[in-house]
């Protein structure tokens, strides 16, 4: 396994068919008083016609590989009602559309009976992982690289498997 984890730059860049991201929590590190959130909590929401207020450079980075025809998607396992969190992705999801990714949402009940890996990741081609390591409350312990190909297919198959089953992302409705 290689030590050192490549740049986001380096990894989309080595995509040449797929880059397909799960994401498994109902929420990430969180700041409640500034940034972002903060923000989407006190009632600011972003305009999708004013991108440049919140384009950034990894939409540009997502729009560029998509450009080079890789297929890049991302699932959402949610817990229902869906957290605050939940909700402030929700409502930016449209930025990753607008970069060119695909997104769908599967309800955390509808995947009881899929095998998951413990870790968020990005699976780039079906043969490089880069796990997605948080603490508790849902702050970066860091990325990890993996090649082992039975982990791989793992990613793969519970990813497609989510896939299949998940709402795209204009079809999801949260309550």
């Amino acid at each position: 396994m290689p030590s050192s984890v490549p740049t986001w730059d380096e990894l989309l860049g080595s995509a040449s068919r797929s880059a397909v991201h799960l994401e498994m929590r109902d929420s990430y590190a969180v700041d409640y008083e500034t940034g972002p959130f903060a923000d989407w909590r006190a009632g600011v929401h972003l305009d999708p016609e004013d991108r440049e207020s919140w384009w950034r450079p990894w939409h540009s980075l997502i729009t560029d590989t998509v450009a080079r025809g890789v297929v890049v998607r991302r699932a959402r396992i949610v817990s229902e009602p869906v957290s605050e969190y939940t909700r402030f992705l929700y409502d930016g999801t449209f930025k990753n559309i607008v970069a060119g990714e695909q997104v769908r949402w599967l309800p955390r009940r509808r995947a009881s009976d899929i095998a998951l890996p413990g870790n968020d990741y990005w699976l780039i081609d079906d043969r490089l992982i880069r796990w997605n390591h948080f603490t508790g409350d849902g702050a970066s312990a860091g990325g990890e690289i993996s090649e082992d190909p039975a982990a791989a297919k793992l990613c793969a198959d519970a990813f497609e498997a989510v896939w299949e089953r998940a709402v795209p992302h204009e079809n999801y409705k949260i309550s």
